[in-house]
């Protein structure tokens, strides 16, 4: 691996910070160099909300981006706003529970989630971030699910341990056939 960017982006309330904390802490306790630049609207739940992870095993000399070699898209404007980042030949994630439409591009690989569906079958509809993380791992083998699972352990303490169980189930329900 030489460099890895990754986009996450939806509205806020979906997860979309969490995602790259997670991905971020992960690439961490692998020993990659890391950059986590999160952006928000000001009115945070609904608003929009954006991150970018760089993952490297060379020192990284900006967190900016202008192209991604995987994009996050939790919501239709997301995807609308953003499909155009996405390297030729590299990876659009799409939230198919709530895009029905298809991306513009032909020149991509676009790996649909039924991330809400998914959570919601699991009984965590909260963790459909989780899925699509999970789809996201799996598919671009950029750090091991086992470290994902380590940085939500160190993460998701005190008050918010309720949740670990469940985000662990949503992780590991994606499975790409």
């Amino acid at each position: 691996m030489a460099k890895e960017k990754l986009f996450f982006a939806g509205s806020g309330g979906q997860g979309i910070l969490l995602m790259g904390k997670m991905l971020s802490y992960a690439a961490m306790h692998e020993g990659k160099e890391v950059t986590f630049l999160p952006s928000y609207g000001a009115e945070m739940r609904g608003g929009t909300a954006n991150c970018t992870v760089i993952i490297s095993d060379k020192p990284i000399s900006s967190p900016l981006i202008q192209t991604a070699d995987a994009l996050i898209a939790m919501n239709l404007p997301s995807m609308t706003k953003f499909e155009n980042m996405v390297e030729p030949g590299k990876f659009l994630f799409v939230n198919s529970s709530i895009i029905k439409e298809k991306p513009t591009r032909n020149d991509i690989q676009v790996v649909s989630v039924d991330a809400n569906g998914l959570a919601e079958t699991l009984g965590v509809p909260k963790s459909a971030n989780m899925v699509m993380l999970g789809a996201v791992v799996r598919t671009t083998k950029v750090v091991k699910i086992e470290s994902i699972i380590e940085a939500m352990e160190k993460e998701l303490t005190g008050k918010k341990a309720k949740f670990l169980e469940g985000n662990i189930l949503a992780l590991n329900s994606w499975n790409p056939n």
